[in-house]
């Protein structure tokens, strides 16, 4: 398969699973904000990595309810995107957002020692 095509399907998928998320009713899903981040699709697409960040303290909570409604969203990938085999979903907790803002937190810490550092 070329890479291009792999490509889109891995955006389609991004695109598709964060609609079905909002549909799901599990409460360790439905009552936080659960980003899908990006999909990795194997390259005979039987496989699919999910990566998901969520704004909660228990990470494991929300993977074990992505797990329990992963038929859910897996049907309905297979009912929204026309594609011969619908991927089997492996769902991976992204940790870039938190880092990312933990780096930017860091950032504002030192701008602030230097503007104070100015000052006296």
């Amino acid at each position: 398969m070329a890479k291009y095509r792999q490509g889109r399907i891995n955006e389609a998928m991004v695109k598709e699973v964060s609609d079905i998320i909002r549909g799901v009713k599990d409460p360790r899903v439905s009552d936080l904000l659960v980003t899908i981040t990006g999909v990795d699709c194997s390259a005979d697409l039987k496989f699919a990595k999910i990566y998901y960040s969520a704004v909660t303290d228990e990470p494991t909570e929300v993977e074990k309810g992505l797990i329990s409604a992963s038929g859910y969203i897996r049907t309905q990938i297979a009912e929204r995107l026309n594609l011969r085999i619908t991927p089997e979903l492996k769902f991976i907790h992204d940790t870039s957002i938190e880092k990312g803002a933990h780096i930017a937190k860091l950032l504002k810490q030192v701008e602030d020692d230097l503007v104070d550092r100015e000052d006296n």
